[in-house]
């Protein structure tokens, strides 16, 4: 489905606005709770020399539970420190097994807390969505709200499957789609 989502781009090249330096291109890459896949990608873009910013857009930050109906759920305010010293605090082998000690520690190292895109105020260039849900949320959020000026801002979705092999497949297949978007 990634390769599908991503050639279909590729073939619109000439349809969207390209040619911006590396370093002048703003991207946000938004996921649902602003943990794994848009985290991911966001440290993956910011080594690379990319102005990014990582965001979430669902209600409350949802993670793994011990049992699959009883997710861990948290508001956006609480840090990921915060959220890493409660999980190791409730079971720290089992979350450590899972990678989810591993993730919140990647996270804590980029930024403080997770952040909703719907919160935010700032201009991006490009955002790509990870879900197609979270694309629907995003372009939903651009038309509810009173435009500021008549800037551009080109949404795009790869839908990466919410674990951390494929948050990691899915932060190259950014990389490289943001690469070919500045060059």
């Amino acid at each position: 489905m990634q390769k599908m989502i991503y050639q279909q781009m590729l073939r619109k090249k000439g349809q969207v606005y390209f040619g911006m330096p590396a370093n002048s291109l703003s991207v946000a890459v938004v996921c649902s709770s602003n943990m794994n896949r848009s985290m991911e990608a966001h440290a993956f873009l910011s080594k690379k020399g990319f102005r990014v910013k990582s965001f979430g857009t669902g209600d409350k930050v949802k993670l793994p539970g011990m049992a699959a109906d009883r997710p861990n759920v948290y508001d956006f305010s609480c840090t990921y420190d915060e959220i890493y010293q409660d999980l190791q605090n409730k079971d720290k082998s089992f979350y450590t097994q899972n990678g989810l000690l591993h993730m919140l520690d990647r996270n804590r190292r980029i930024k403080t807390r997770p952040e909703r895109f719907q919160c935010s105020t700032e201009k991006f260039d490009v955002v790509v969505t990870c879900e197609e849900r979270v694309y629907d949320q995003v372009v939903e959020y651009f038309e509810s709200r009173t435009p500021v000026d008549s800037a551009t801002v080109h949404v795009i979705n790869i839908d990466i499957q919410d674990n951390h092999e494929e948050a990691t497949i899915g932060a190259f297949i950014i990389c490289e789609l943001i690469t070919m978007v500045s060059t």
